[in-house]
Parts: structure tokens; C-alpha cells; sequence
């Protein structure tokens, strides 16, 4: 299985430089790589729905413009990894993904969690069970950001560590 290290390495030598403004962020699990890359600020006259059409319409560009190179970087990732690639594009505080996936995930609940998920899907806040869950995750990660940062920096050690070891 590739490691983060080796796909950035990777896309670093195979990305056209002038896509994006700086590296990419790469993030990667068992089923897919994200590329999201900047791209430079638009100005535009007028407010913030201004702002937020001209750097809309930046990351359509993108996106329309590079497709075809996009779709070939993809095939040869999913080649090379076994892993579908995603690609997004950031300007300024917006940021759009293309194409990403939306995995399955098999989970046993009992009734006190079933029933909080029920109680968001007959509130509105949740389309499904399935949504309602989306949106735990989601709020437990913002929440807690700081302590889930913590403990992906600990598992990085364990696995550098790891790496180290006699088995290799």
C-alpha cells in the first residue's frame, strides 16, 4: 500500500506546475486520494456576492480547462495506487471537489444512537439514518479538531516507528 509521502512525491512530479499556486493538499484513505490545490485569488469589483462569483467561476475554469489532463493523472494514479483521485480547487475561502466519493460504511448501533438518529432524521436536520450520521461525524470533527489532529499525529509517529522495525 502506498504511503501519503509516496503519492505526494508522486503528483509533485507529474502535476503541470502552473495549476496550482504552491503544493497541493493530498489526502488519502483506503479508498481515494483527494488533490485540492490553490489557485490564485481573482479580484473583482463589487461585494461579496462579487467575490464569491469570480472565484466560482475561477475554479470552473479550472476544472473545465484541465479535465482531460485531470482524468488521464486519475487513470494513471488508479494504476499505480489502486486508489480513485479526486480533484478539487481552492480559491480564497471557497472550495470545490470534483468527483469525489461517498463510501459505504457498515456500522452496528444500538437503540439510545439509533434513536438520536432518528430524532434528527423527523426533525429535518437529517435526510436518513445514513445522513444523520454524515452529520455527526462532520460535527465531531469540527468540534474536535485540535484533540483529532493529536491523535492522527500520534498514529504517524506509530507508524514511522513501525516502519523501523525488525519485520521490514
Amino acid at each position: 500500500m502506498a504511503t501519503t509521502e509516496e503519492v505526494k512525491g508522486w503528483l509533485t512530479g507529474r502535476l503541470p506546475k502552473e495549476w496550482f499556486a504552491g503544493a497541493p493538499e493530498i489526502r488519502m484513505d483506503e479508498d481515494e486520494i483527494w488533490v485540492i490545490g490553490t489557485l490564485p485569488d481573482v479580484p473583482a469589483s463589487g461585494g461579496q456576492d462579487a467575490v464569491k462569483a469570480a472565484r466560482e467561476g475561477a475554479i470552473q475554469r479550472f476544472r473545465e480547462g484541465t479535465r482531460e489532463e485531470r482524468i488521464k493523472i486519475a487513470d494513471e494514479a488508479r494504476q499505480r495506487f489502486g486508489k480513485n483521485l479526486a480533484w478539487g480547487a481552492k480559491v480564497g475561502d471557497q472550495t470545490a471537489l470534483f468527483t469525489h466519493m461517498a463510501v459505504p460504511v457498515m456500522t452496528r448501533l444500538r437503540l439510545p444512537e439509533r434513536e438520536l438518529l432518528d430524532t434528527l432524521v423527523r426533525s429535518g436536520v437529517a435526510r436518513s439514518r445514513s445522513h444523520a450520521l454524515a452529520w455527526c461525524v462532520r460535527l465531531v470533527a469540527k468540534n474536535e479538531s485540535s484533540w483529532i489532529s493529536e491523535l492522527k499525529e500520534a498514529l504517524s509517529k506509530v507508524g514511522d516507528v513501525r516502519s523501523q522495525g525488525p519485520l521490514n
